[in-house]
Parts: structure tokens; sequence; C-alpha cells
């Protein structure tokens, strides 16, 4: 039986993989996720990318969080924004001096995706509403957790409620949107307490989520047919 899980309250997208992204009114989403999203990242020599930790695939560069990245209609690459929001004319050469390091560029998807593990991440307002509760002295944003979807929950609904949707798919109600399937959810790490512009520094977030749900926190989701996303739409979970 199908069942109104929310309504689609903010739409994200990241150009450039572990920056801070742009906000959408609508998109077309694929196979591989939103359109353009995290379509390319900052990578070093040896071909790991910037993030903010280190893992084999990737490299801890600090600073990122604080710049932002938009694409818009743009189709040669993102436009990079400063700390202080500032257009960047150059990329690759900004980077290299701001993170003082001479091997990374802004480098476009090849092969092998820039995603860490599911294109598609989705945190309901419940949830986010939970999460500013358990910390009340701390500036919790939606922005922390980088998701692409911020669904609007009806009143009552209980935080990570996401949970709940794992093997299930949900698609929008108007004609031509996209289906997703739910997967399983991201394990959060010290990105979520990591400064970024009008955020500062809060590990206490990760540590009320590691005490209350073992650090998990959204919906990861698959694309199980391509189509389009608005504001507004109302989300149907079969």
């Amino acid at each position: 039986m199908a069942e109104i899980i929310g309504v689609i309250e903010r739409l994200w997208r990241y150009p450039v993989k572990s920056t801070g992204g742009e906000r959408l009114d609508s998109v077309e989403v694929d196979g591989r996720g939103l359109a353009g999203d995290r379509l390319y990242a900052v990578r070093d020599a040896a071909g790991r990318l910037g993030s903010g930790k280190n893992t084999r695939r990737l490299r801890r560069m600090d600073g990122l969080l604080r710049l932002s990245a938009r694409l818009g209609r743009r189709i040669d690459g993102p436009e990079l924004f400063d700390p202080l929001g500032r257009p960047v004319a150059d990329p690759t050469a900004f980077l290299r001096a701001y993170l003082l390091r001479e091997d990374v560029e802004l480098a476009r998807e090849d092969a092998v995706s820039h995603v860490d593990r599911l294109p598609v991440s989705v945190v309901t307002t419940a949830t986010l509403d939970w999460v500013r509760e358990a910390v009340p002295l701390t500036v919790v944003d939606e922005r922390r957790f980088r998701p692409n979807i911020v669904l609007r929950t009806p009143p009552g609904t209980p935080p990570f409620v996401e949970d709940e949707w794992f093997g299930r798919q949900a698609r929008g109600e108007a004609p031509g949107s996209a289906r997703l399937a739910f997967v399983d959810s991201s394990e959060r790490c010290v990105m979520t307490g990591a400064p970024q512009p009008g955020l500062p520094h809060a590990p206490e977030i990760l540590k009320a989520i590691v005490h209350a749900h073992d650090g998990r926190l959204d919906a990861l989701a698959e694309v199980a047919a391509p189509g389009r996303l608005r504001l507004g739409d109302r989300i149907v979970l079969d």
C-alpha cells in the first residue's frame, strides 16, 4: 500500500566532492544520481580524492568544506567559491595555493565514481529536529550531513524514520518523477562537526548520533528509475 512520507523541502547538489553545495528548485535524476552531483573532486597525483578523512581512496584535505561550488547551467566545469563566497578564476591554481599542495587539481569524474557508497542521500526534518534537541547549544544545520533531499515529514514522525524505508522504493507523485530504492544509511564521521561558513566546529553532534543510533543518519538510495525531482513534490513510499 502506498504511503505519503513527506514533501521535498530542499534539494542539494554538490558539484565538487567535499565542498559546499548549491540549492536547487528542481533537478534531473539518472542512474548516477542528481545530475552533476559530485561530478568533480579535488584529486592528488596519486589519484586520491580530497575529503575530510583518510581512506584508501580519500585523502584528508582540511578546509574544503569552507569552499563551495555551483554548477548552474555550466557544462565546462563548476564555479568554485572561496571561504568569503567570492568566485575563483582558476580553480586548480587556487586550490594549490589554498591547500598548500602542488599536486592537486580539480578533476572531472572518469571511470571511478566519486560517490562514497550510494548516489542519493535523503534526510527527514524529524531526524534533523532530533539532532537539534540532542545538542541544544550547538548550531545544527542540514549542511553538516550533506543530503541531496531534505524531506518535510508530518507532525509526530519519529526521528530516524528513514530506517523503515530500507528495502522499499519511493517516487514523486508528479508525472515523470524519479524513483528511488532505499538500501542503507550513512555511517557518519568527523565531517559532521567540521567547521563550515556559519557553522563552527561541533564534535558533539557525532557523539550524540553515535550514542543514539550507532553513528548512522539518513537513507541512502539507488536510482530505480530516472526522472525529475522538484521542491514541493510529495513523496510516496511503495
